[in-house]
């Protein structure tokens, strides 16, 4: 399942985010604020199944809950309102948020023990790179 994930993982590069917040719509202060930030990752299993991701930064934390398949509300760092729905495609964590017509995917993968998350959104892409912190 997503056992590969589990854990607390800490941001250590960022390629071309910029770039795909303004692609997403957010503003110009949410960009400022998200460029800034070095978010911690906590990522979770309960036993019930749920899987937490919860992200930290020094201006905001965000927590969301669910099963793989199942969609839900969710409210981004930027303050949309999206529908998401996560899944495990191969060894891929899959999310996908729709809003307005919109879609983007954020697809994660650990590469040499390193978390890899893809932001895609049309034909902007983004790369976030997370260590495992000990």
């Amino acid at each position: 399942m997503v056992e590969q994930f589990v854990g607390k993982w800490k941001m250590t590069s960022s390629d071309n985010f910029d770039e795909y917040m303004k692609a997403v719509g957010a503003g110009f202060a949410s960009r400022q604020m998200a460029n800034l930030a070095k978010p911690s990752l906590s990522i979770a299993v309960d036993e019930q199944g749920f899987i937490s991701m919860k992200a930290v930064t020094t201006f905001k934390t965000l927590e969301i809950k669910f099963k793989l398949g199942e969609e839900f509300d969710e409210t981004t760092a930027d303050d949309r309102k999206v529908r998401t729905t996560m899944s495990l495609v191969g060894d891929k964590l899959i999310q996908k948020q729709t809003w307005e017509g919109n879609t983007t995917i954020i697809e994660r993968e650990i590469q040499d023990s390193k978390m890899i998350a893809k932001c895609v959104m049309d034909d902007v892409v983004a790369v976030r790179t997370y260590e495992k912190d000990a």
